[in-house]
């Protein structure tokens, strides 16, 4: 399924029904006085956060959703019904904005989140509602009000734990495909990975993360070139960045630093508070320098770069250091949530 991470929808709640007029009429009770129910307000429309919603394709083929107008009112005090409500299943992860001012209306992360975007009309009154001791016999009623309109603009932030930062072909793919059950595409040649991929990781019972492989970054994506632009914002909700570099660059005129000093430049234009998130460095496709030859030559990757963080040496297609990677991972992460939660 095509990646779609922005959309535009309309949303229409229902008008609430009119009230009535009408007057009691029995064999035997003349005059009976008046008897107009009041309407049913409309149907407000909802967008809920839902698990099995994976993209905002959909709305690019539905993108008028409604709710149901009120029902009339009716003689005898008879209430018309409330208009059905609209819930839209929206993806985890889902910001939602009104088109017309460009105002951040609500965030849906958890299953289950709902976001009121638009409130159904309130109902009309029926004529009851109006006698007084000064008028037994009111013809007054009122209209329904109508239901809220909007334009919304939709946008997709995927919501992982780890995130992975690296020029194409730098291993992303095969790093998530090699610890997960994700199964992104893996080829020798750039650009691809065109979709963001998600893989759950779990490294024991009960201890699990979500790892996100972020379409390759390249030179000039935090000023909108390649497809950088449109996916560095998806790192912003990771708890961990791990930037991956391939240290035997394959066919290139570039050295690994130089590609690493790259993607840390465009992170630190992009900002967005992206530049101050947690970062490891992971020297990955080590089966490709000789075992007597590995630790200068990744020596020389991290001095050049005077890296002061955490750094690991793996070989994501031939699983070598993975685990150990991942259990650090989840040993940050825990200790990341548990200050959290201390702190909540």
């Amino acid at each position: 399924m095509k990646f779609v991470d922005e959309a535009e929808i309309r949303v229409e709640a229902g008008d609430g029904g009119n009230g009535i007029a009408t007057f009691r009429r029995e064999k035997y009770i003349p005059e009976g006085g008046p008897d107009g129910g009041d309407g049913g307000d409309g149907g407000c429309v909802y967008l809920v956060a839902a698990e099995n919603v994976n993209t905002l394709v959909d709305f690019r083929y539905h993108s008028v959703h409604r709710g149901q107008r009120g029902q009339n009112g009716m003689g005898r005090n008879c209430t018309g019904h409330k208009g059905k409500e609209a819930f839209v299943s929206v993806p985890l992860g889902t910001l939602v904005y009104e088109v017309d001012t460009g105002e951040k209306i609500g965030d849906l992360t958890k299953v289950g989140d709902k976001l009121l975007v638009a409130k159904g009309g309130f109902h009309g009154l029926g004529n009851t509602r109006f006698k007084s001791s000064v008028n037994r016999a009111p013809q007054r009623f009122s209209k329904g009000s109508k239901g809220e309109q909007r334009n919304l603009r939709l946008e997709l932030m995927v919501i992982a734990d780890v995130g992975l930062l690296g020029l194409p072909n730098a291993g992303k793919s095969s790093l998530i495909r090699s610890v997960s059950s994700a199964k992104p595409k893996v080829a020798d040649y750039p650009f691809t990975t065109l979709v963001p991929n998600l893989g759950v990781v779990s490294v024991d019972d009960l201890r699990s993360f979500v790892i996100a492989d972020i379409p390759g970054v390249i030179e000039g994506a935090a000023e909108g070139a390649g497809l950088g632009l449109q996916f560095l914002k998806h790192l912003s909700r990771t708890g961990l960045l791990l930037h991956i570099v391939d240290i035997q660059p394959y066919e290139s005129d570039e050295s690994a630093v130089e590609s690493a000093k790259k993607i840390i430049h465009e992170v630190e234009k992009w900002g967005h508070g992206l530049d101050e998130k947690p970062r490891w460095l992971v020297l990955n496709k080590i089966d490709r320098v000789l075992d007597e030859e590995l630790e200068a030559h990744c020596q020389a990757i991290i001095d050049e770069l005077d890296w002061k963080g955490q750094v690991f040496q793996i070989s994501a297609l031939k699983k070598q250091g993975t685990r150990g990677l991942m259990f650090a991972i989840m040993d940050f992460l825990d200790e990341q949530r548990q200050a959290e939660n201390e702190q909540e």
